[in-house]
């Protein structure tokens, strides 16, 4: 028996262990239903100075040196150098949607006017190729990645100009893409990156006030800042959503919606105010971007706490975001227990116009801004946002667009990403069958890539690229293999069968 015949038997043989041990298959979903992975521009491309790009405001964040490990983007996984292997990898792992971002800094390097034509080229590679292999394209427009030009010349998303300008940009995408790719999604995780972004200068263009800044505050103020932002940004998705309906949708039959970071809200203790502070909890995560989509305006109790420092909605402008989606986005990695904590007196941030306390489980002590740490795996928390979306905002369709666990492990024995996707996954399937009307379900990452808050020290991968090797090799995990299996609906594929540079790992 030759070894490459043995791998096979010995591979089909774990596989089908695996679905009985996870107790479904792919069959259990819909056969429209769409499992992929993922990737984003910055944290993907490198080549921050090549053909004709312009800097964006990540470029100029990590070069200040503003990353935990003092890390950039510039190489990340080099991937507009290495996209044919890539896709090569993503066709052979049996996927049937990627999702991907665009750089508007690569598109349109001046921010407006005239495209680039490499970037241009780029781009249409990219989704020539996957058309080719019959891979459903899911497109995000913007995933935290603003030309630096634009916030030089009127502050980015805090300015009404960026309106103008972001309709254009999409208009431009529309055009040039529109013909392949149905499925766009104009902005990536919005609530948490105007927090990340205006109030605690985690991302660029990294501004916040004291004392609600995480790193060193460039600048800006936590009290008001991130509600300015994601107002204009909920302008600027209305006005994409009404041009893509009036000029494109007859003819290139797509949908567009809006991506939200999310998380699932457990009351600390069985009282009163606890429960209240769930329910706030999600109404200021959730509510903040969904409900005027869904309304026309921002939740009541949002109103009531933030009061003046909430923008509020014209007339003509409610009706514009009023049902300007197609479906929701969510990215989810966790679950947290909430308590209640009293409305502080004097200049709040948005934490404090929360006024709830995180924690990672019912023993640990609160967490301070953010996420906290080391949070445990809680699928039935998904299960939950999923049905909670439903039953609060009308059942929409919604995507799973990002769920994956990082690790500081490097290793290509990753069981514990295995467990951790297989269970989300099931946590999905028990929504659909609550009647939950989601879509896709799409792991983060693809492979190892430049992380938003970690650098290079979290992994997400489904396969490991080498950062320390200027070549970037890739290699194969056992969670890609895992994957590849289960999406192959017989439990078994002659692609696992590559050699070194396809899935089987070194």
């Amino acid at each position: 028996m030759g070894l490459a015949a043995f791998f096979f038997i010995l591979l089909s043989l774990w596989v089908q262990d695996a679905a009985a041990t996870i107790g479904f298959t792919r069959g259990d979903f819909a056969q429209d239903f769409v499992f992929g992975a993922g990737t984003s521009a910055y944290q993907y491309e490198g080549a921050v100075a090549e053909d004709g790009r312009s800097p964006s405001f990540w470029d100029t964040f990590t070069h200040a040196g503003k990353m935990p490990d003092k890390s950039t983007g510039d190489i990340a996984a080099d991937g507009y150098h290495k996209y044919k292997e890539d896709l090569k990898l993503v066709s052979e792992t049996g996927l049937e949607a990627y999702r991907f971002s665009i750089s508007w800094s690569r598109l349109i390097p001046n921010g407006r006017g005239a495209v680039n034509p490499k970037g241009l080229e780029y781009y249409n590679n990219i989704i020539d190729e996957l058309v080719k292999h019959g891979i459903q394209i899911h497109i995000t427009l913007h995933h935290v990645d603003l030309p630096q030009i634009l916030e030089d010349e009127y502050g980015g998303w805090l300015s009404p100009r960026i309106i103008e300008d972001f309709t254009a940009y999409a208009d431009i995408c529309f055009r040039e893409f529109g013909d392949r790719v149905t499925y766009w999604t104009t902005v990536n995780e919005l609530n948490g990156c105007a927090i990340a972004s205006y109030g605690s200068g985690q991302f660029p263009p990294g501004r916040c006030s004291d004392p609600f800044g995480i790193t060193q505050c460039a600048g800006g103020n936590s009290s008001t800042e991130p509600y300015i932002a994601v107002h204009t940004t909920l302008l600027a998705h209305a006005s994409v959503v009404k041009l893509y309906r009036e000029k494109y949708k007859a003819e290139q039959k797509g949908a567009v919606g809006i991506n939200i970071y999310s998380f699932w809200s457990y009351p600390f203790k069985n009282s009163s105010v606890d429960l209240e502070a769930t329910q706030r909890a999600k109404d200021f995560m959730f509510g903040w971007i969904l409900e005027p989509l869904v309304s026309g305006d921002y939740p009541e109790v949002m109103k009531k706490i933030v009061g003046s420092r909430l923008p509020s909605f014209t007339k003509v402008q409610s009706g514009l975001i009023k049902d300007s989606f197609d479906f929701f986005g969510i990215n989810h990695y966790y679950s947290l227990y909430v308590s209640d904590r009293p409305i502080e007196t004097g200049v709040r941030d948005f934490y404090g116009d929360m006024s709830i306390s995180y924690r990672a489980s019912r023993t640990g002590p609160p967490a301070g801004q953010g996420a906290p740490t080391n949070v445990p795996s809680d699928p039935k928390g998904l299960q939950l946002v999923l049905e909670y979306l439903k039953e609060a905002y009308g059942n929409p369709p919604l995507y799973v667009h990002e769920n994956g666990v990082g690790s500081p492990n490097d290793s290509l024995n990753d069981n514990d990403r295995v467990e951790y996707l297989s269970s989300y996954m099931r946590s999905t399937l028990d929504a659909i069958r609550n009647g939950v009307n989601v879509r896709g379900y799409f792991v983060w990452a693809f492979k190892d890539l430049f992380e938003l808050l970690a650098g290079y020290q979290s992994k997400y991968g489904l396969y490991r690229v080498d950062f320390d090797d200027v070549r970037r090799p890739r290699q194969a995990r056992l969670s890609a293999r895992w994957y590849s299996g289960f999406l192959n609906k017989n439990g078994s594929s002659l692609l696992l069968l590559t050699t070194q540079e396809g899935l089987m790992p070194k």
